[in-house]
């Protein structure tokens, strides 16, 4: 059984049912007449777009180029001592040092300002448990649900003489409980160059969430959700509606409208620990709704947000409606903090789901493969949500969700790719069940997900047409992806939906073609935890280079997923955002012409790099 692998997939996790500590509120409007949170700002024309006040860059030449780069601890341009109690007082004591979570298992912390004591032999075996537990490490305040790109230098271990170093971790952590915390922290570096992270959950498999010796502001308190009966507010749609934290989770919000008479949903993604207003709406956001009701930004009606010029504002149809726009899927860390968004909601209602599973060998495997994808554009053209893992010699189908349809009609639905199987000699293990609600089925039929996972990802999307006629192609590229190299193994975790089925045509910067897509694949390549820079740089080119290339090959669509795809690519401007991009790099230089905010391959990005084997943050000159 690979099943130990397959948790390292980026979207299925157990449902969480804790959800302590979250505020809720129920109220017939949104209208928020408190100035000390949208102020004059809030008002359209009046959001003050004033950089005066940005600390210029630090000069620095790299590989005979020219850089204006961060600053960093060590250098003049550091803030002295006092500037950082200062920017502690404001935040009313919630900054810290940030020491790795694996740090306690340690006899010694080696970081930027010397050495800390760091073993606790409780701590420690309360790491050593749960140091691959997403709840666990989500609740932490900076670490990364992925460790790769933290560089692994300070994990749990039995060896506490073992070093412990930062890593590419940030170096403080605004622990934020007010929007003036998260200003604070805003204001602090861009006052005084500092790269900046701002992060709720860590749920991030490609970097995002990390970055060297980087100020990190922490949203994860922000629990407070307002349902809404009739939206007030811009736009035509004035249906039942939630205000949702910067700090909430999907499991969070799905128990909350769960208990909610009569039971209400939202767009969320497939794992219950993934915050919904940050980097995942930035990114589009999609989940087992999304063939029934498009993406997350689809039902995005508004958002409360930080500028980078340190202004709280609101964006929605009629407020910087630019802004709205572009914060719906044109990327995580381009344009703004966002503080709350405010979301459609949908009555729950009947569920049904299936599993399958395969183990066999070729050509068993392969027969399996092509027989799922030959059904796959019928899968979804019949409502259904589809999530899968493709590994050596297996194949697991957990689930199939049909929203809305009895057992019956899921049964019917599948039968003809069954029967199909079993004629061509496939063995496979199959269950169908049905739920009085989604919700049911979304705490029985999804599985939990591991953290601390050491691997690069990637991923394309295919559309209905690749489907339909280029299949043997995408076959063979599913096989080079598991089987890159001689040496090397790699999974596939898929997801068949479509966000045209309900929503043919959307205002928002999520790529045109996930309104004609079928499959969703992210690859993912196991790198050895101790891997050195040229096994990494070897490993990177496998993921780009073989594995990516065959999936981009087999396929006509030009699009992948922003939050899960390689950020290394080629052309990662129009495979993420395709016609949409030129529009997105110009409102980032309306919205953050400084680079206050940065995530790697996002719009606006092109002259950022990270030099220096991973470290400082510099702008090629």
């Amino acid at each position: 059984m690979f099943t130990s692998l397959l948790k390292v997939a980026a979207a299925a996790c157990l449902f969480q049912l804790a959800s302590a500590g979250v505020v809720v509120r129920d109220e017939e409007a949104l209208i928020d007449t408190d100035d000390s949170l949208t102020g004059e700002a809030s008002r359209p024309g009046q959001v003050r777009l004033d950089w005066s006040d940005v600390a210029s860059l630090q000069s620095a030449t790299y590989k005979g180029s020219n850089y204006g780069c961060k600053c960093y601890v060590g250098q003049s341009c550091w803030p002295a001592a006092n500037k950082w109690n200062q920017l502690n007082n404001t935040v009313g004591g919630r900054l810290q040092a940030h020491i790795p979570p694996g740090a306690v298992c340690h006899n010694t912390f080696q970081g930027p300002f010397g050495n800390v004591s760091t073993y606790n032999a409780a701590a420690c075996a309360d790491a050593q448990a749960n140091f691959g537990d997403e709840a666990w490490t989500v609740a932490k305040p900076a670490a990364a649900l992925w460790t790769y790109f933290t560089n692994e230098t300070c994990r749990a271990t039995t060896n506490p003489t073992s070093p412990c170093t930062l890593g590419y971790y940030g170096i403080y952590v605004i622990a934020a409980t007010t929007r003036e915390h998260i200003k604070a922290g805003v204001d602090f570096a861009r006052k005084n160059n500092i790269r900046l992270i701002v992060r709720n959950t860590g749920h991030d498999f490609i970097g995002r969430s990390t970055g060297w010796g980087a100020l990190i502001i922490n949203t994860h308190s922000f629990k407070e959700v307002t349902w809404i009966n009739a939206y007030p507010g811009a736009g035509t749609y004035h249906g039942s509606a939630v205000k949702i934290g910067a700090g909430v989770q999907g499991g969070e919000i799905l128990t909350q409208g769960h208990a909610r008479s009569p039971p209400l949903v939202v767009v969320t993604g497939e794992c219950a620990t993934v915050g919904i207003a940050g980097g995942f709406i930035q990114g589009g956001g999609h989940g087992p709704w999304s063939t029934l009701k498009g993406m997350s930004v689809d039902n995005v009606l508004a958002f409360e947000v930080l500028t980078a010029s340190g202004e709280f504002t609101t964006a929605d149809a009629n407020t910087n409606a630019d802004l709205f726009w572009g914060l719906k899927g044109g990327g995580p860390a381009s344009f703004a903090v966002i503080l709350s968004v405010t979301m459609k909601t949908f009555p729950d209602v009947i569920s049904s789901g299936a599993t399958l599973y395969i183990n066999g060998t070729y050509p068993s495997w392969t027969g399996g493969m092509d027989l799922f994808h030959k059904y796959a554009n019928h899968f979804v053209d019949n409502g259904l949500y589809v999530y899968y893992e493709m590994a050596p010699f297996s194949i697991r189908v957990r689930p199939w969700v049909a929203i809305g349809k009895t057992q019956a009609q899921l049964q019917a639905i599948l039968q003809p790719f069954l029967d199909e199987l079993t004629t061509a000699g496939v063995v496979f293990e199959f269950m169908i069940k049905s739920y009085p609600t989604f919700f049911d089925l979304y705490n029985d039929l999804f599985e939990a997900e591991q953290a601390a996972q050491t691997a690069l990802t990637g991923g394309w999307l295919f559309n209905h047409d690749d489907i339909a006629n280029r299949r043997s192609q995408m076959v063979t590229a599913f096989q080079t992806v598991i089987f890159p190299r001689a040496d090397l193994v790699g999974i596939m975790i898929g997801h068949l939906f479509n966000p045209g089925y309900n929503v043919p045509v959307a205002d928002n910067a999520a790529h045109p073609a996930w309104r004609n897509a079928t499959d969703f694949i992210i690859t993912v390549l196991p790198v050895s935890e101790t891997a050195s820079l040229a096994v990494k740089a070897d490993m990177q080119n496998v993921l780009t280079n073989t594995m990516d290339a065959a999936l981009r090959g087999a396929s006509n669509s030009g699009a992948t997923y922003v939050n899960e795809a390689d950020p290394y690519q080629p052309n990662w401007q129009t495979n993420f955002w395709g016609s949409s991009y030129p529009r997105l790099k110009t409102l980032r230089s309306k919205w953050d012409p400084k680079g206050i905010f940065y995530a790697i391959a996002t719009p606006g990005t092109e002259s950022w790099e990270v030099i220096e084997d991973g470290t400082r943050l510099c702008k090629k000159l």
